[in-house]
């Protein structure tokens, strides 16, 4: 088992655990992840995930690149699609999932293990945590989607530097950045991701799942076209039961009750 899954109430850990190869993304986690994901999907008691790395070392290493040799060697449609496909796939999925993930980055985060902190929507660091854009050492771009997230994030040139020099950046500098939201003491970082993501969860679902779709979508498009976007999330809450708990109890002065629905 190499995505360990834990839940909370309404929140969901999932934890990349294969500390001894320092949780790095061979095939299989990969796709125990996405799988894991779909399970979360489909539980409607789980409103918030944290995704961690298991041990103090990283949170991961990014992809395992002994198992990748195998697939170089096969050739370049093989390659194609047993790597970066199934990598993109994987972030792909982390973006745009309905429900928040919040990393925690518990140590290093480099190539894959940092292209999906550039896709989770929310994000925090112990102060021990180091990130790099190690992928051009091996001869090759970043291909879990971090040519592409990295510069929308932080910006092209600092994206490039990054990118092209492969050397490593503290959490601190992550943050500043833009990558990530906060730093905090490691012996706090899981509470403080839990907290966030319990403070998330006490909204309605769907209208949490709206404001993902409306600020993910919209990066990628013209202001008119996200403004439209906007009001398509919202026309699509209309007349739902949470949306009038939300108006009733805001008139009534007291906690609204949200039921999912």
């Amino acid at each position: 088992m190499t995505i360990r899954t834990d839940q909370d109430g309404a929140l969901a850990r999932l934890t990349i655990d294969r500390p001894h190869r320092l949780n790095a993304l061979n095939y299989a986690t990969i796709d125990a992840l996405l799988a894991a994901l779909d399970a979360i999907e489909r539980d409607d008691t789980v409103r918030a995930i944290v995704l961690t790395g298991a041990g103090t070392q990283a949170f991961s290493a990014g992809a395992d690149i002994h198992e990748f040799a195998g697939s170089i060697a096969a050739g370049p449609s093989v390659a194609v699609r047993e790597f970066p496909r199934r990598g993109q796939r994987l972030t792909s999925r982390i973006e745009a999932f309905p429900k928040p993930v919040i990393v925690a980055v518990n140590g290093l985060a480099y190539g894959g293990g940092c292209e999906i902190t550039e896709a989770a929507p929310l994000a925090i660091a112990c102060e021990e945590a180091t990130f790099s854009k190690a992928e051009i050492k091996l001869g090759l771009p970043p291909t879990f989607g971090g040519t592409q997230r990295l510069p929308r994030l932080i910006g092209r040139k600092r994206a490039m530097e990054a990118i092209l020099t492969a050397a490593p950046f503290s959490a601190q500098r992550a943050m500043e950045m833009g990558l990530i939201n906060r730093v905090v003491p490691r012996a706090r970082l899981l509470d403080e991701a839990n907290s966030l993501g319990l403070a998330i969860a006490a909204f309605a679902p769907r209208a949490v799942s709206a404001c993902l779709a409306a600020v993910t979508r919209g990066l990628n498009v013209s202001i008119d076209e996200g403004l439209a976007i906007e009001a398509a999330e919202f026309a699509a809450l209309v007349g739902s039961h949470d949306l009038a708990e939300g108006v009733a109890a805001f008139r009534e002065r007291r906690a609204p009750r949200f039921t999912g629905v």
